[in-house]
Parts: C-alpha cells; sequence; structure tokens
C-alpha cells in the first residue's frame, strides 16, 4: 500500500476583484483560478517522486494542500490509509509529526530572531515530550546528521550561508523523526556546488532514515539523480508518471517530450530533439475541455478536444495523451 495517495485533487482560488462582482451582479458563478484540476499519484515508503513542470504549473499548490496549509477544494488525500483532506486544524496535528516540509528560500524560512539550535529545539518542543537537557542532545545530533556541526548552533541566520541555512531546515524537518517529506524546490536558491552537496545529504537522509520524498523541482538534472519516479505537471494537471529512466528515455506525452527537450546539453555534438511547442501558456481561468495542451501541440488532433483522463499504458507507466 502506498504511504500517500493523492486522488483527483482540485485547488481553485476566487478570482476576487471587478470581475467576481460583475459576476455575482448578473447571477453568475464566480470566476476561479484553477490552479489544481484533478491531480492523482501515490508515493510508496521509501520512494522519491519528483515533481516537475514549468513555474506557475501547480506543484507548490499541491505541497501546500497535502501539507493542509491550503484547504483543498475537492478530491482525496490519503496518509497511511488516513483520509487527511477533510480534517480540520486540530486533527491534523497528530500529522504534522510525520509530514514535513522543506521550503524553497532557505532565508525566508527562517526566522531571524533565532539561532540555529533554538529553530530545531522549536520542533521538538511542539511534537515531543524530551525534557530540556534531551532536547539540547538531540539538537547537537541532528546538526550533525545534516553536516552542520554543533559549533554553528549558535549562529543566527544572517550569520550562516545559503547552504547552512538550508542545512538548517533540514535538521528543523526531520527532527520529529517524519515518514513523509515533501522538498518544495529545496536547491533552486543555491549555487552549484552547494547544490550538489544538498541533494547528497537529502539522499543520504533517506537511506539512513527511511524517509519518502515528494521532490518538487524545474531541475531535470537533479530529478534524475534523485528520484526513482516522475510526475510531469501542466496547467494544474498530472500529464505523465513513469520511473525516471523510463520517461528520459522515451517520453510519451507532447508536453514532457518538449520539456525534456528544453534541458540543456553540455555536448555541442550532441543530437537535440527539435520538439517544441507554440504560444504561451493559457490561463488557469479557463475551463478547458479535452487536452490542456492541445492549443500548442504541434500533434493535435480533433481527438484532443475530447476529456482526456490519465490512464496506465503499461505497468507503472501513466500518459494523459490521447495519441500515446
Amino acid at each position: 500500500m502506498a504511504l500517500v495517495e493523492v486522488r483527483d485533487l482540485q485547488m481553485h482560488f476566487p478570482l476576487g476583484g471587478v470581475s467576481s462582482l460583475l459576476s455575482r451582479l448578473r447571477g453568475q458563478p464566480e470566476p476561479v483560478v484553477r490552479a489544481v484540476e484533478s491531480v492523482s499519484f501515490d508515493v510508496a515508503s521509501g520512494e522519491t517522486l519528483a515533481l516537475v513542470g514549468e513555474s506557475g504549473c501547480g506543484k507548490s499548490t499541491v505541497a501546500r494542500c497535502l501539507l493542509r496549509l491550503l484547504d483543498p477544494t475537492a478530491g482525496s488525500i490519503r496518509y497511511d490509509g488516513t483520509e487527511i483532506a477533510s480534517l480540520d486544524s486540530d486533527a491534523f496535528v497528530p500529522f504534522r509529526r510525520d509530514i514535513q516540509m522543506v521550503f524553497q528560500d532557505p532565508t525566508a524560512s527562517l526566522n531571524p530572531r533565532l539561532s540555529a539550535r533554538r529553530m530545531v529545539e522549536e520542533a521538538l518542543m511542539l511534537h515531543t515530550r524530551l525534557t530540556g537537557a534531551e532536547r539540547r542532545d538531540r539538537v547537537d545530533e541532528l546538526l550533525e546528521e545534516v553536516d552542520l556541526g554543533r559549533g554553528l548552533g549558535d549562529r543566527y541566520p544572517h550569520e550562516l550561508s545559503g547552504g547552512q541555512r538550508q542545512r538548517v531546515n533540514i535538521a528543523r524537518a526531520i527532527a520529529t523523526n517524519p515518514r513523509f517529506v515533501v522538498l518544495d524546490e529545496p536547491t533552486s536558491a543555491l549555487d552549484v556546488s552547494l547544490r550538489s552537496r544538498a541533494i547528497l545529504l537529502l539522499e543520504k537522509l533517506r537511506n539512513r532514515l527511511g524517509l519518502s520524498y515528494l521532490f518538487i523541482s524545474h531541475d531535470l538534472a537533479t530529478v534524475r539523480y534523485l528520484a526513482g519516479r516522475v510526475a510531469v505537471m501542466y496547467l494544474g494537471t498530472i500529464v505523465e508518471v513513469a520511473a525516471t529512466r523510463e520517461l528520459f528515455a522515451r517520453p510519451l506525452h507532447p508536453y514532457t517530450r518538449a520539456l525534456l527537450a528544453s534541458v540543456p546539453v553540455p555536448d555541442p555534438d550532441a543530437v537535440r530533439d527539435p520538439f517544441t511547442l507554440a504560444g504561451e501558456i493559457p490561463s488557469p481561468i479557463s475551463n478547458i475541455v479535452g487536452c490542456r495542451l492541445r492549443g500548442r501541440c504541434p500533434l493535435a488532433q480533433a481527438v484532443c478536444a475530447e476529456p482526456v483522463p490519465l490512464r496506465e499504458i503499461t505497468p507503472g507507466r501513466f500518459v494523459a495523451c490521447h495519441l500515446a
């Protein structure tokens, strides 16, 4: 059984402003931003599933729904067999120890008035019954676990480098011994050398602690190294799910193919896939029937105007494309 099961997840935001006012006056439904539209995926115990796609496709919104930082409009989220999508804040408290998150910006997610040690200790104060001495010992262990060192524990965020700040975030996330960690582009604010060290650290922690990751990223080179499976997201929907090696070798959805074709290749003699998409991404306000890519896809046919479910083409390989 999967540790995390997401089915038909939706997250709509009211548009607000003049458009909403005019709709109410006319007795029409208020327009909404369809940030997430019928998303389904699983994360197995001990697995890293990457969620990839262009900026604004809804990846971070999915993450915030999983952490219940947002209340989903519709759909199901099951954690270890328990439905959590409909739980209120008080009922979700017991799950916060098991489900943690590392945010994209290592600076904005830290309190500038607290030391690194104090911020890691806060998680233990909220979710454990350890004594003060036990918490201090545990914080020292966690700082060593993320290769930060006890000596940096008394420093404040402005006294740490970007990589060190993100290590504090990772230490805080694993402090409660979680089983599932959402990584929301945790390396995007780091330079190349720090990025590689952070990825190696995340892989080490996954293997040592038996963690499951949802790794949200647009860095496909990192995804290729860290993730066992990849879910590709476009305009609020999942369009393809496959094992990482299989997806990179033979993308089946046109959007996946275009996404991989856009990755820079360091070899000037390498043969590049010339496949590209036309036009701009449609507005997430639009209620598009059928394939949401068809207005940009050079392979589109008349059948693409019909609804297209995410279907299993081969065992473990899911694609939302009539032509796959």
